[in-house]
């Protein structure tokens, strides 16, 4: 897609920067600071063109009311502390208060407004508060990707009044995105897994008219074998949704290959180290809970990865919190990792299973790109407009 970047935004002005700061906290601080360093690229291109940098971002769900232990303001030390200067705060997003302090920064400054969510205007998108943040600054940078599915004063109100642009994790994201649906080298593979067809439905419907082949695990993947007449025994499926997977089937025929699994791994009980068996699909026992694809799935999979050029991955292939039942997970998360790192395979991964799978693998660095925004990935791969992005475009 065409979209504004930072290039293109005037020197010596005052940003106003939309980031995901909706960080984990221990203790009154901020425990896991990745989501601060993905945005010091933009603020660091910010700074070289010798504009005031104004954060602004959301913390968890006030709903519109200030809440003391849903301030942002602890996390402007841990950001300061990342950048090697001092990082201000602004007791709110509007008004004079925040204006004062904005005004005051040298060229370069950052500065960290109070959670937009304090104002129950932001998730209403209400125009009169899109407008009271606008006066803040000259133009607007949207580097929240996993925001961007919802219409809200300070992720699409924003764009709407101010010149806006995308921030370099933005863009990250979307060139990212394009590689792996919009315009891909094919052919192209999709592994989608998780537990319920029923949540993932948009996204299958969306995948079989844009993918060549797509792979189907976890427990959805039980659901399917469900409906081709399997006994899955006491396998976790959703048994009313026979018809639905039936019909993706029926419509995936002559468009894009489904990769089911041919071998399961079974156990009675789901706890590490359990006793499990590798079985076909006629053995599993009445008592036995299907908790991984098998070898022979796995060898498919990865045979498949191999004819492949680009790869989108959205859920693992089975339990993989509980081992032994993380070994197909594992086993496919290194071999597309591998294949990424060495140049033969764009493969593009995102979802909070996906990540937490791909970490447990150990492989999250070597994929090409890895999306930690959860339901706006979701969204964009079930092939739906998010209005943060579609505000960005030029």
């Amino acid at each position: 897609m065409s979209f504004r970047r930072i290039e293109d935004a005037p020197s010596g002005k005052t940003a106003l920067v939309r980031v995901d700061f909706n960080v984990p906290m221990k203790d009154g601080a901020v425990s896991d600071d990745t989501r601060l360093r993905a945005a010091l690229p933009t603020i660091h291109a910010l700074q070289a063109k010798s504009c005031r940098i104004a954060l602004l971002a959301h913390f968890d769900r006030p709903k519109g009311k200030r809440v003391p232990e849903m301030s942002l303001k602890p996390v402007a030390p841990a950001l300061a502390k990342l950048l090697g200067a001092t990082v201000a705060f602004a007791d709110d997003c509007v008004g004079e208060a925040a204006k004062g302090v904005i005004s005051a920064l040298p060229a370069g400054g950052v500065i960290l407004l109070e959670n937009t969510r304090y104002h129950a205007g932001e998730e209403k998108n209400d125009p009169a508060l899109a407008k009271e943040i606008a006066a803040l600054g000259d133009f607007y940078v949207n580097d929240a990707f996993s925001a961007a599915h919802r219409a809200h004063a300070s992720t699409e109100g924003l764009a709407r009044i101010l010149p806006a642009y995308a921030g370099k994790q933005m863009e990250r994201e979307l060139n990212a995105l394009d590689a792996a649906l919009g315009k891909p080298k094919r052919p192209v593979l999709g592994i989608v897994g998780g537990a319920k067809v029923s949540t993932k439905l948009d996204l299958l419907q969306n995948l079989i008219a844009k993918l060549d082949r797509l792979a189907i695990g976890g427990g959805m993947a039980n659901t399917f074998l469900y409906a081709q007449g399997r006994d899955i025994g006491g396998s976790l499926a959703e048994k009313d949704m026979v018809d639905t997977a039936r019909a993706i089937m029926d419509a995936a025929k002559g468009k894009c290959e489904l990769l089911l699994p041919v071998d399961v791994v079974v156990a009675t009980d789901v706890k590490p180290g359990a006793a499990a068996r590798t079985c076909g699909l006629d053995g599993v026992g009445a008592d036995e809970k299907i908790l991984d694809a098998g070898p022979e799935t796995v060898r498919r999979l990865l045979a498949a990865m191999d004819e492949s050029a680009t790869l989108i991955w959205n859920g693992p292939l089975g339990v993989f919190e509980v081992p032994p039942f993380d070994r197909a997970t594992v086993d496919a998360a290194k071999h597309a990792a591998a294949r990424a790192k060495a140049g033969a395979l764009v493969a593009v991964a995102g979802g909070g299973d996906t990540v937490a799978a791909l970490n447990h693998a150990g492989v999250a660095d070597d994929m090409t790109f890895v999306s930690t925004a959860g339901g706006a990935f979701l969204e964009w791969m079930e092939g739906k407009a998010l209005p943060g992005v579609e505000a960005l475009r030029s």
